[in-house]
């Protein structure tokens, strides 16, 4: 007779097979019953819905929302895909989302098929699909994306609602910005004698500083005897102009949010000290908020260290040689990567004391910061010497946040702006705040990068002489839940306040 290990292995099996399938909706007739069930138990299976199934981790907390956010697209497109075949689209106002890269997971996805119910299916941790009966495109006007069924960006544009412009401007701008010449939009606005969408296009143009696109709009449509009044769906002008040629979305959306976000960081932040004139006294300091920094931040990620291994990590106590509990313990290997990571990032502030330009600096060296960091579990045989070989090369999901990080394309586009973005900014506050959060926000490593963000936002303080700043344990989740509203609202207020209050205290 089998033991229960051995039929839990036939039926981890079984889901094995399906994923090596790409398969991450898993229907009831996919596995049958008894495979299904224990998988449940044994919890390597979730419910998303009667019948409907995604792999998980064992480990998961109950109520762990990150297996769900992390198959949430791939899920609703099999899904959508098994209930219409292929005749469904989402919104165009999701589709112009999906195509300038914002996978943030919507509380309700709104899906147009012609044979919906307008059914609303509820899904897990308060999010749903609306299926509406409505028209989709022709062929010409769709775009399949990883599984899911898009208007196209031209498309999309005509159809999406005139307030749309207005409730989401830097998402509206960023779609602006992908169309690539005129006729894109305008055999869409003759084909259908969409007069008033022209003239709203026409103005959206100009709005962000592509004027001459604007133009060739209105004379298309004069050409063809259609009366067009151009008018701007936006609310104010845009922040910042665009090249009539077409950059990546994720960069274009990167300096539309860092333009908006300063104002606000501005307002709520101390004004910055000057740089200190003697920077052995700043650095003094620094050296001796180490152990608290480090306690606080690795806490933070979820490591459990004590304030006696830090210090025994920075006496040089720390031998994995000849102990070998330290050698495969996790947690002092995190905490000697931190201290090798900590004297690295000290050099940067040094260097920035000293006049040199913050972004630069950072520019020059976070790839060293990151080495050290991990480079003790390279040593230990945890990590491959290729973990350390710079930004991630797969796709990587925050845990608990509906906040989807970009491509590994997109992290190879943005980066370098974000560094000319630090390079460029005059103010060491907005400095220190952005280049934490979108440190963050993009995610370029696949793992360490809530501590890279705050070393380098520590950096960027140290640029306007504001002290080193620890982000306490005790408020985590003011930090975690801050960082959220800004990378899925655009809402940094309640990170600068956050920020701020830390260095009032």
């Amino acid at each position: 007779m089998a033991k229960p290990s051995e039929k839990l292995a036939e039926s981890l099996e079984e889901l094995h097979a399906l994923q090596m399938r790409g398969k991450v909706a898993i229907k009831s007739g996919d596995l049958g019953r008894t495979h299904r069930e224990r998988l449940i138990k044994n919890g390597f299976l979730q419910e998303v819905m009667k019948g409907w199934y995604i792999p998980i981790r064992p480990d998961d907390k109950a109520g762990e929302s990150t297996a769900w956010y992390a198959s949430f697209w791939n899920f609703c497109a099999a899904y959508l895909e098994e209930r219409f075949g292929q005749k469904w689209c989402l919104s165009p106002e999701q589709s112009l989302f999906l195509h300038i890269g914002k996978t943030t997971v919507p509380a309700q996805l709104l899906v147009r098929a012609p044979e919906a119910h307008n059914n609303t299916i509820g899904f897990p941790h308060k999010t749903s699909l609306l299926e509406v009966k409505a028209a989709i495109p022709e062929k010409s006007g769709l775009v399949t994306v990883e599984g899911l069924n898009l208007f196209s960006l031209p498309a999309a544009l005509l159809a999406c609602s005139p307030n749309f412009y207005t409730q989401y401007p830097t998402d509206a701008r960023v779609a602006l910005s992908g169309v690539r010449d005129a006729s894109e939009v305008l055999e869409l606005l003759l084909e259908g004698g969409k007069s008033v969408v022209a003239g709203r296009l026409a103005g959206a143009f100009r709005n962000i500083g592509r004027g001459r696109l604007a133009d060739e709009i209105l004379k298309g449509m004069k050409a063809a005897d259609y009366d067009v009044r151009e008018s701007d769906p936006f609310a104010a002008q845009s922040p910042i102009l665009f090249s009539n040629r077409p950059e990546s979305p994720y960069v274009n959306r990167m300096r539309l949010m860092w333009q908006e976000m300063r104002a606000p960081i501005v307002s709520r932040f101390p004004k910055a000290p000057k740089l200190p004139k003697k920077p052995e006294a700043y650095l003094k300091r620094v050296d001796e908020v180490f152990v608290s920094d480090a306690y606080n931040s690795l806490s933070i990620e979820g490591y459990r260290v004590s304030r006696e291994l830090i210090e025994r990590v920075r006496d040089g106590a720390w031998n994995p040689d000849l102990n070998e509990e330290d050698k495969s313990h996790r947690d002092a290997l995190a905490a000697k990567g931190y201290w090798q990571a900590f004297q690295s990032v000290k050099q940067s502030v040094e260097r920035v004391l000293k006049g040199e330009n913050a972004g630069d600096v950072a520019d020059d060296t976070h790839n060293d910061w990151y080495r050290e960091l991990f480079s003790p579990s390279v040593t230990a045989g945890l990590l491959k010497p290729s973990d350390l070989a710079g930004y991630r090369n797969n796709p990587v999901y925050i845990r608990k946040s509906k906040h989807v990080p970009p491509n590994v394309d997109a992290v190879r586009d943005m980066m370098p702006a974000f560094f000319d973005l630090l390079r460029e900014e005059p103010n060491p506050a907005v400095r220190a705040i952005l280049g934490h959060f979108v440190f963050v926000y993009i995610h370029p490593y696949m793992d360490g990068n809530g501590r890279m963000g705050r070393f380098l936002m520590n950096v960027m303080l140290a640029s306007g002489g504001y002290p080193w700043m620890v982000v306490p344990v005790e408020r985590r989740n003011d930090y975690m839940k801050a960082l959220e509203k800004a990378s899925v609202g655009q809402d940094i207020e309640s990170f600068a306040d956050f920020l701020a209050s830390l260095i009032e205290q």
